[in-house]
């Protein structure tokens, strides 16, 4: 004997249902819900990131004033306005002390040579980064409605030098830093540090506050 037989309606939705969830399957196939998270990474592959050397100055980059942070040094002063004999300016370059709300600051503008003016940095100060890793910190601005680009150049004698560095200066008042290593040897000499006040040689100038050296820790 026959056993019952199923309605047609029953079997139309079973058919419409396996047919449903076959097409649920396909589409989850396609979209990636059974790839795994590598799978799903279809970006390049990304490489190590790599630390240049601290030294290391590309020819003719611009460089940007570093943040100090506010970090707790002991600062070793270089230069500050109230002693201008430690400044050389040439025949063709100007030098000058001046004062306003922001505080003493020499003015110092290059000659249309591109003469720099130096800033002696004292013996003494070299005996004491002699062999360490040291900061320079250079306080400065430019004239107002006068942003310029300046050139930082050393002489530090036996110890060697910092390559050239070059900064675009505003109106704000700002920290120009860079870092030296400086071999273990015995300054025979004071040095110095030769600023150019306008690299394009347009007769700009630039207000120096301050010049500081710190070893880092």
């Amino acid at each position: 004997a026959r056993g019952p037989r199923l309605p047609l309606t029953a079997i139309f939705l079973g058919v419409t249902l396996l047919a449903a969830v076959g097409i649920g399957l396909y589409f989850a196939a396609q979209t990636g819900v059974f790839k795994s998270a590598a799978e799903l990474d279809t970006a390049p592959p990304q490489t190590v990131p790599t630390v240049e050397d601290d030294d290391f100055t590309p020819p003719g980059d611009t460089a940007s004033p570093l943040d100090s942070g506010n970090v707790e040094r002991d600062w070793i002063n270089v230069f500050s306005p109230s002693d201008p004999a430690l400044v050389s300016a040439p025949s063709d370059a100007k030098a000058e002390v001046m004062q306003d709300d922001s505080g003493s600051f020499l003015r110092i503008r290059s000659g249309a040579s591109g003469s720099a003016i130096s800033f002696d940095v004292g013996q003494g100060v070299l005996e004491k980064l002699a062999g360490k890793h040291a900061t320079f910190d250079i306080i400065a601005r430019s004239e107002e409605g006068k942003d310029t680009q300046i050139s930082v150049d050393c002489n530090f004698g036996e110890l060697g030098d910092c390559g050239r560095k070059r900064y675009a200066v505003g109106h704000e008042r700002n920290e120009y830093l860079f870092d030296v290593r400086f071999p273990d040897k015995r300054p025979g000499a004071a040095g110095t540090i030769a600023i150019n006040s306008d690299f394009d040689k347009q007769g700009k100038s630039v207000d120096i506050y301050e010049i500081r050296v710190s070893i880092v820790p």
